[in-house]
Protein backbone atom coordinates (compact mmCIF):
# COMPACT_ATOMS: atom_id res chain seq x y z
CA UNK A 1 0.00 0.00 0.00
CA UNK A 2 1.19 3.20 -0.86
CA UNK A 3 0.33 6.50 1.51
CA UNK A 4 0.38 9.95 -0.17
CA UNK A 5 1.15 12.32 2.92
CA UNK A 6 1.44 16.12 1.77
CA UNK A 7 3.03 18.86 3.61
CA UNK A 8 5.43 16.08 5.43
CA UNK A 9 8.22 17.68 5.70
CA UNK A 10 6.54 19.94 8.03
CA UNK A 11 6.47 19.91 12.36
CA UNK A 12 3.05 17.65 12.05
CA UNK A 13 3.42 16.16 8.60
CA UNK A 14 6.98 14.33 9.47
CA UNK A 15 5.46 13.44 12.66
CA UNK A 16 2.81 11.12 10.74
CA UNK A 17 5.37 9.95 8.64
CA UNK A 18 7.77 8.84 11.17
CA UNK A 19 4.90 6.80 12.92
CA UNK A 20 3.45 4.92 9.52
CA UNK A 21 7.44 4.08 8.96
CA UNK A 22 8.23 2.53 12.51
CA UNK A 23 5.29 0.20 11.49
CA UNK A 24 7.74 -3.17 11.14
CA UNK A 25 4.32 -5.15 10.14
CA UNK A 26 4.66 -7.03 6.31
CA UNK A 27 1.77 -4.94 5.25
CA UNK A 28 3.33 -1.27 6.31
CA UNK A 29 2.41 0.85 4.21
CA UNK A 30 5.15 2.66 1.62
CA UNK A 31 5.21 6.52 2.14
CA UNK A 32 5.48 9.04 -0.80
CA UNK A 33 6.10 12.80 0.71
CA UNK A 34 4.95 15.82 -1.34
CA UNK A 35 6.50 19.10 -0.27
CA UNK A 36 6.87 22.28 -1.42
CA UNK A 37 9.49 23.20 0.93
CA UNK A 38 8.33 26.61 2.10
CA UNK A 39 10.18 28.45 4.89
CA UNK A 40 8.35 25.76 7.47
CA UNK A 41 9.67 22.96 5.91
CA UNK A 42 12.89 21.36 6.30
CA UNK A 43 14.27 17.87 5.11
CA UNK A 44 16.27 17.70 8.45
CA UNK A 45 12.84 16.49 9.85
CA UNK A 46 12.48 13.22 7.23
CA UNK A 47 14.26 10.21 7.42
CA UNK A 48 15.48 10.20 3.75
CA UNK A 49 17.41 6.94 3.62
CA UNK A 50 14.09 4.97 4.65
CA UNK A 51 13.93 2.00 2.68
CA UNK A 52 10.14 2.85 2.48
CA UNK A 53 10.16 6.42 1.68
CA UNK A 54 9.96 8.35 -1.15
CA UNK A 55 10.22 12.48 -1.13
CA UNK A 56 9.04 14.39 -4.14
CA UNK A 57 9.85 18.23 -3.72
CA UNK A 58 6.43 20.21 -5.13
CA UNK A 59 3.01 22.32 -4.91
CA UNK A 60 -0.03 20.96 -3.78
CA UNK A 61 -1.85 23.16 -6.38
CA UNK A 62 0.71 21.63 -9.24
CA UNK A 63 -2.58 19.52 -11.02
CA UNK A 64 -0.42 17.36 -13.42
CA UNK A 65 2.35 16.43 -10.63
CA UNK A 66 -0.50 15.63 -8.04
CA UNK A 67 -2.27 13.57 -10.53
CA UNK A 68 1.08 11.62 -11.11
CA UNK A 69 1.27 11.24 -7.69
CA UNK A 70 -2.08 10.68 -6.65
CA UNK A 71 -2.51 8.00 -9.25
CA UNK A 72 -0.03 5.70 -7.68
CA UNK A 73 -1.08 6.16 -4.21
CA UNK A 74 -3.96 4.17 -1.79
CA UNK A 75 -5.01 6.54 0.24
CA UNK A 76 -4.41 10.29 0.63
CA UNK A 77 -3.43 11.74 4.36
CA UNK A 78 -3.18 15.47 3.32
CA UNK A 79 -1.41 17.89 6.11
CA UNK A 80 0.14 20.45 3.55
CA UNK A 81 -1.11 24.16 4.39
CA UNK A 82 -0.53 27.66 5.45
CA UNK A 83 -1.01 27.61 8.84
CA UNK A 84 0.48 30.34 10.44
CA UNK A 85 -2.57 32.87 11.83
CA UNK A 86 0.02 36.44 12.35
CA UNK A 87 1.25 35.71 8.38
CA UNK A 88 -2.33 34.96 7.46
CA UNK A 89 -3.71 38.65 8.91
CA UNK A 90 -0.42 40.43 7.12
CA UNK A 91 -0.99 38.46 3.45
CA UNK A 92 -4.37 36.39 2.88
CA UNK A 93 -3.59 35.61 -0.48
CA UNK A 94 -1.24 32.06 0.09
CA UNK A 95 -3.22 31.04 2.48
CA UNK A 96 -6.22 30.57 0.43
CA UNK A 97 -3.86 29.39 -2.71
CA UNK A 98 -2.43 26.43 -0.78
CA UNK A 99 -5.17 25.73 1.73
CA UNK A 100 -8.28 26.20 -0.80
CA UNK A 101 -6.95 25.41 -4.71
CA UNK A 102 -4.65 23.51 -3.04
CA UNK A 103 -6.82 20.93 -1.44
CA UNK A 104 -9.16 20.74 -4.40
CA UNK A 105 -6.04 20.15 -6.49
CA UNK A 106 -5.57 16.99 -4.78
CA UNK A 107 -9.74 16.17 -4.34
CA UNK A 108 -9.86 16.08 -7.64
CA UNK A 109 -7.16 14.09 -8.52
CA UNK A 110 -8.33 11.56 -5.84
CA UNK A 111 -11.97 11.62 -7.42
CA UNK A 112 -10.52 10.82 -11.24
CA UNK A 113 -8.79 7.91 -9.91
CA UNK A 114 -10.41 6.53 -6.82
CA UNK A 115 -8.37 7.17 -4.00
CA UNK A 116 -9.43 6.69 -0.79
CA UNK A 117 -9.56 7.07 2.55
CA UNK A 118 -8.59 11.00 1.61
CA UNK A 119 -8.17 12.06 5.48
CA UNK A 120 -8.06 15.99 5.42
CA UNK A 121 -6.47 17.46 8.24
CA UNK A 122 -7.93 21.14 9.68
CA UNK A 123 -7.62 22.71 12.85
CA UNK A 124 -9.96 23.72 15.80
CA UNK A 125 -9.93 27.14 14.82
CA UNK A 126 -12.20 26.88 12.20
CA UNK A 127 -15.45 26.71 14.90
CA UNK A 128 -14.29 30.38 16.15
CA UNK A 129 -14.37 31.01 19.94
CA UNK A 130 -15.86 29.70 22.73
CA UNK A 131 -16.94 31.13 25.91
CA UNK A 132 -17.57 27.66 28.36
CA UNK A 133 -18.12 24.36 26.93
CA UNK A 134 -16.24 22.57 24.10
CA UNK A 135 -17.39 21.99 20.39
CA UNK A 136 -18.89 18.95 18.83
CA UNK A 137 -17.94 18.35 15.35
CA UNK A 138 -21.69 19.57 14.26
CA UNK A 139 -21.07 23.17 15.75
CA UNK A 140 -21.54 25.88 12.93
CA UNK A 141 -18.26 26.83 11.79
CA UNK A 142 -16.94 30.37 12.70
CA UNK A 143 -13.63 31.32 11.56
CA UNK A 144 -12.21 34.78 12.65
CA UNK A 145 -8.80 34.86 11.02
CA UNK A 146 -8.05 34.60 7.43
CA UNK A 147 -6.02 31.18 8.44
CA UNK A 148 -8.85 29.53 10.11
CA UNK A 149 -11.17 31.04 7.49
CA UNK A 150 -8.89 29.37 4.90
CA UNK A 151 -8.89 26.05 6.70
CA UNK A 152 -13.08 25.83 7.02
CA UNK A 153 -12.77 26.28 3.23
CA UNK A 154 -11.12 23.75 2.47
CA UNK A 155 -12.95 21.71 5.31
CA UNK A 156 -16.12 22.34 3.56
CA UNK A 157 -14.57 21.54 -0.10
CA UNK A 158 -13.07 18.42 1.09
CA UNK A 159 -17.12 17.32 2.60
CA UNK A 160 -18.80 18.44 -0.78
CA UNK A 161 -16.82 15.55 -1.89
CA UNK A 162 -18.33 12.81 -0.34
CA UNK A 163 -21.19 14.27 -0.38
CA UNK A 164 -21.83 15.11 -3.89
CA UNK A 165 -19.42 12.01 -5.73
CA UNK A 166 -19.14 9.80 -3.01
CA UNK A 167 -15.45 9.82 -2.23
CA UNK A 168 -14.44 8.65 0.78
CA UNK A 169 -13.09 11.79 2.88
CA UNK A 170 -12.02 12.13 6.58
CA UNK A 171 -11.57 15.21 8.20
CA UNK A 172 -9.41 15.74 11.71
CA UNK A 173 -9.86 18.88 13.59
CA UNK A 174 -7.02 19.15 16.71
CA UNK A 175 -6.78 21.21 19.43
CA UNK A 176 -2.90 23.25 19.74
CA UNK A 177 0.10 20.74 18.73
CA UNK A 178 3.61 21.09 20.62
CA UNK A 179 6.22 18.82 20.69
CA UNK A 180 9.95 18.41 18.80
CA UNK A 181 10.37 19.91 15.19
CA UNK A 182 8.01 22.91 15.69
CA UNK A 183 9.04 25.55 13.56
CA UNK A 184 9.86 28.39 16.23
CA UNK A 185 7.31 30.85 15.30
CA UNK A 186 4.74 29.02 17.21
CA UNK A 187 4.49 30.21 20.38
CA UNK A 188 5.95 27.32 22.57
CA UNK A 189 9.20 26.90 20.91
CA UNK A 190 9.53 30.21 19.89
CA UNK A 191 9.12 31.05 23.85
CA UNK A 192 11.66 28.35 24.63
CA UNK A 193 14.12 29.51 22.11
CA UNK A 194 14.06 32.67 23.08
CA UNK A 195 14.08 32.02 26.74
CA UNK A 196 17.37 29.28 25.95
CA UNK A 197 19.22 32.41 24.10
CA UNK A 198 18.66 34.86 26.96
CA UNK A 199 15.90 37.08 24.92
CA UNK A 200 12.43 39.16 25.84
CA UNK A 201 9.10 36.70 25.01
CA UNK A 202 6.01 38.49 23.26
CA UNK A 203 2.71 38.23 25.31
CA UNK A 204 -0.45 38.94 23.55
CA UNK A 205 -2.66 41.34 25.16
CA UNK A 206 -3.29 40.40 28.64
CA UNK A 207 -2.53 36.31 28.07
CA UNK A 208 -6.23 35.11 28.76
CA UNK A 209 -6.56 33.67 25.97
CA UNK A 210 -7.00 29.68 26.62
CA UNK A 211 -6.15 26.93 24.23
CA UNK A 212 -6.07 23.17 24.82
CA UNK A 213 -2.89 21.64 23.99
CA UNK A 214 -2.35 18.38 22.40
CA UNK A 215 1.40 16.53 21.56
CA UNK A 216 2.32 16.06 18.16
CA UNK A 217 2.33 12.02 18.22
CA UNK A 218 -1.12 12.29 20.07
CA UNK A 219 -2.40 14.32 17.18
CA UNK A 220 -0.71 11.60 14.85
CA UNK A 221 -2.40 8.12 16.77
CA UNK A 222 -5.62 10.49 16.54
CA UNK A 223 -4.95 10.97 12.66
CA UNK A 224 -4.24 6.98 11.62
CA UNK A 225 -7.27 6.23 13.75
CA UNK A 226 -8.92 8.17 11.73
CA UNK A 227 -7.37 6.84 8.26
CA UNK A 228 -7.59 3.42 9.67
CA UNK A 229 -11.00 3.08 11.47
CA UNK A 230 -13.11 6.14 10.39
CA UNK A 231 -16.33 6.36 8.63
CA UNK A 232 -16.28 8.02 5.13
CA UNK A 233 -17.96 11.79 5.18
CA UNK A 234 -17.02 12.21 8.96
CA UNK A 235 -15.28 14.38 11.26
CA UNK A 236 -13.38 13.54 13.99
CA UNK A 237 -11.97 16.27 16.89
CA UNK A 238 -8.74 15.06 18.17
CA UNK A 239 -7.88 17.43 21.56
CA UNK A 240 -5.46 16.80 24.34
CA UNK A 241 -7.33 17.50 27.42
CA UNK A 242 -4.99 20.20 29.23
CA UNK A 243 -6.37 23.94 28.64
CA UNK A 244 -4.45 26.66 29.90
CA UNK A 245 -4.51 30.57 29.36
CA UNK A 246 -1.76 31.61 27.49
CA UNK A 247 0.10 33.58 31.20
CA UNK A 248 -0.45 30.14 32.80
CA UNK A 249 1.64 28.86 29.70
CA UNK A 250 4.10 31.15 30.07
CA UNK A 251 4.55 30.45 33.43
CA UNK A 252 5.19 27.18 32.89
CA UNK A 253 7.62 27.68 30.23
CA UNK A 254 9.75 30.24 32.06
CA UNK A 255 10.08 27.95 35.07
CA UNK A 256 11.13 25.31 32.68
CA UNK A 257 13.58 28.13 30.98
CA UNK A 258 14.80 28.72 34.50
CA UNK A 259 13.89 32.35 33.60
CA UNK A 260 11.60 34.88 35.53
CA UNK A 261 8.30 37.48 34.64
CA UNK A 262 10.82 39.95 33.80
CA UNK A 263 11.81 38.19 30.73
CA UNK A 264 8.11 38.50 29.08
CA UNK A 265 7.24 41.63 27.36
CA UNK A 266 3.44 42.50 26.76
CA UNK A 267 2.51 43.28 23.56
CA UNK A 268 -0.36 44.77 21.48
CA UNK A 269 -3.28 42.04 20.97
CA UNK A 270 -3.35 40.07 17.96
CA UNK A 271 -6.11 41.15 15.65
CA UNK A 272 -9.22 39.36 15.88
CA UNK A 273 -7.98 36.98 18.79
CA UNK A 274 -9.82 34.47 19.54
CA UNK A 275 -10.95 33.95 23.79
CA UNK A 276 -10.57 30.22 23.68
CA UNK A 277 -10.59 27.22 21.84
CA UNK A 278 -11.71 23.87 23.04
CA UNK A 279 -13.12 20.57 21.45
CA UNK A 280 -15.11 18.06 22.63
CA UNK A 281 -13.19 14.72 21.29
CA UNK A 282 -15.68 12.06 22.73
CA UNK A 283 -16.51 11.09 19.30
CA UNK A 284 -12.89 9.80 18.35
CA UNK A 285 -13.15 8.28 21.50
CA UNK A 286 -16.31 6.59 22.13
CA UNK A 287 -15.92 5.29 18.04
CA UNK A 288 -12.07 4.79 17.19
CA UNK A 289 -10.44 4.27 20.89
CA UNK A 290 -8.84 7.66 20.90
CA UNK A 291 -6.81 8.84 24.37
CA UNK A 292 -4.01 11.16 24.56
CA UNK A 293 -1.24 9.10 26.11
CA UNK A 294 1.12 12.14 26.77
CA UNK A 295 0.96 13.80 29.92
CA UNK A 296 1.33 17.77 29.39
CA UNK A 297 3.63 18.15 32.22
CA UNK A 298 5.85 15.81 31.23
CA UNK A 299 5.37 16.21 27.57
CA UNK A 300 6.10 20.27 28.03
CA UNK A 301 9.51 19.27 29.86
CA UNK A 302 10.45 17.21 27.13
CA UNK A 303 9.76 18.98 24.69
CA UNK A 304 11.86 22.09 25.96
CA UNK A 305 14.78 19.34 26.59
CA UNK A 306 14.47 19.00 23.05
CA UNK A 307 15.15 22.07 21.93
CA UNK A 308 17.80 22.46 24.45
CA UNK A 309 19.39 19.62 22.80
CA UNK A 310 19.11 20.56 19.52
CA UNK A 311 20.22 24.17 18.54
CA UNK A 312 21.36 22.58 15.16
CA UNK A 313 18.10 22.04 14.15
CA UNK A 314 16.33 25.17 15.34
CA UNK A 315 18.90 28.19 14.72
CA UNK A 316 19.36 28.23 10.89
CA UNK A 317 15.48 28.37 11.18
CA UNK A 318 15.11 31.33 13.48
CA UNK A 319 18.40 33.10 11.15
CA UNK A 320 15.90 32.31 8.05
CA UNK A 321 12.57 33.90 9.92
CA UNK A 322 15.19 36.96 11.29
CA UNK A 323 16.07 37.77 7.71
CA UNK A 324 13.07 37.11 5.78
CA UNK A 325 11.59 39.94 8.00
CA UNK A 326 14.29 42.37 7.78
Amino acid sequence: MNVLVTGAAGFIGSRYTRLLLAQDAPDAPHVTVLDKLTYAGTLDNLELDHPRLEFVQGDICDAELVDKLVADADQVVHFAAESHVDRSITGAADFVRTNVLGTQTLLDAALRHGTGPFVHVSTDEVYGSIESGSWPEDHPLRPNSPYSASKASSDLIALSYHRTHGLDVRVTRCSNNYGPHQFPEKVIPLFVTNLLDGHKVPLYGEGRNVRDWLHVDDHCQGIDLVRTKGRPGEVYNIGGGTELTNKELTGLLLQACGADWDRVEYVEDRKGHDLRYSVDWSKARDELGYRPLHDFTGGLADTVAWYRDNRAWWEPLKRRVTKERA
